[in-house]
């Protein structure tokens, strides 16, 4: 019998996310996780649903390649989420992560997604 994805609570899609998130898994977090309809607010502007995820994930990537991220702090309420995060890649960090989400029905509707690239490259 399938898994029933959309039955899952906020704090289980969200415990997902996070999983898939640090496994570098961001084409199957996107699929199983983010609505179709999703809309991520960041600073380079509106993102809408999966193929907005994909273009934002490809960014990060870029940003941070292989990126070693640590949550400081997971908070779930209801159907609202709040994550900061920190990451050390090859040349960059992020030390100022911070994303805000909404779930409702088992996906992720709405987040947004603030941070900082850092050099850490000797000058």
């Amino acid at each position: 019998m399938p898994e029933d994805l959309r039955s899952r609570s906020a704090a289980e899609v969200f415990q997902e996310h996070l999983r898939l998130s640090t496994e570098h898994r961001f084409a199957e977090d996107i699929e199983r996780n983010l609505s179709p309809e999703c809309v991520i607010l960041e600073r380079r502007g509106v993102f809408r649903g999966r193929a907005g995820a994909q273009e934002l994930a490809r960014w990060l990537g870029e940003e941070l390649p292989g990126g070693r991220f640590t949550y400081t702090k997971v908070l779930v309420e209801g159907r609202f989420a709040f994550l900061e995060w920190t990451a050390e890649a090859d040349g960059a960090r992020v030390r100022d992560g911070a994303d805000s989400f909404v779930i409702e029905d088992g996906w992720i509707v709405a987040q947004t997604i603030h941070y900082t690239v850092e050099s850490t490259a000797p000058r």
